[in-house]
């Protein structure tokens, strides 16, 4: 199969994007990521980010969204921006305490995205959850929130698995990616240590082996989405070492 891209999640380098959105995407562009993935806009419009990230040479690997924005009042708005933006994937990263309470909480907000799902599917896009640790953590009879929502949503549907917050949860990714196979279009390749804090992407407890491995055999992975959030270093070296290392490991 072709080489899986890396991405940036660009809230690695909020507080840069926050001061200089062209100046931090070009300095992205020039450490070797090939697309970024955006949460938030930073004012800018679709218009103005398309140009800015067309003329660096990076794609676009996703975008975070609230829950607001797949829901039917939204969802048009969502999909016109992501259209401009040249963005196939819409990614939730979480849910407000109503849809996640309960056991049938997680299957209500299971159907939601179902739904959502086949009008973002019919204008060209997928959609995703992105789990923190919580998902992994909250238990209904043993089994988690994680399994919970994925087992009840349509296979369509998929994880944007983020490997540090499953191994905060002590829980397993590989045994995650294992468990649906072909519903992983984007993952995020974050790394932690001992203490759960985050490390460079392959300086930590990670079995990245395995976890490529299963991406790009069973996974259905299009995109690895580097996302980095504690800075032993400034964010952009930080981000920059992370690269560094996964491309240390052949990717």
């Amino acid at each position: 199969m072709a080489k899986i891209p890396v991405g940036l999640q660009l809230y690695s380098v909020r507080e840069d994007m926050g001061k200089d959105v062209p100046g931090t995407l070009k300095a992205v562009a020039d450490m070797g990521y090939d697309g970024v993935e955006f949460a938030g806009y930073f004012d800018y419009s679709a218009e103005d980010l398309s140009d800015l990230v067309d003329d660096l040479g990076l794609k676009v690997c996703g975008s975070h969204c609230r829950i607001d924005g797949i829901l039917p009042d939204g969802i048009q708005e969502t999909i016109d921006f992501a259209h401009t933006l040249s963005n196939p994937y819409i990614v939730v990263p979480g849910l407000p305490g109503e849809y996640t309470q309960s056991k049938e909480a997680w299957q209500r907000s299971a159907g939601i995205f179902s739904e959502a799902e086949v009008t973002l599917k019919d204008a060209g896009l997928k959609l995703g959850y992105h789990n923190h640790k919580h998902e992994l953590a909250q238990k209904f009879d043993g089994v988690s929130a994680w399994d919970v929502f994925f087992d009840a949503a349509s296979d369509q549907v998929f994880s944007q698995l983020d490997v540090g917050h499953v191994l905060r949860a002590d829980a397993d990714p590989v045994a995650c990616l294992r468990k649906y196979p072909g519903r992983f279009a984007t993952v995020h390749v974050k790394d932690i240590d001992e203490t759960k804090t985050d490390v460079f992407t392959g300086d930590g407890l990670a079995d990245w082996d395995t976890i490529f491995a299963i991406c790009e055999s069973t996974g259905g992975t299009e995109w690895y989405i580097i996302e980095h959030e504690d800075y032993p270093v400034p964010p952009l070296e930080s981000v920059k070492r992370c690269l560094e290392n996964v491309r240390a490991m052949g990717r």
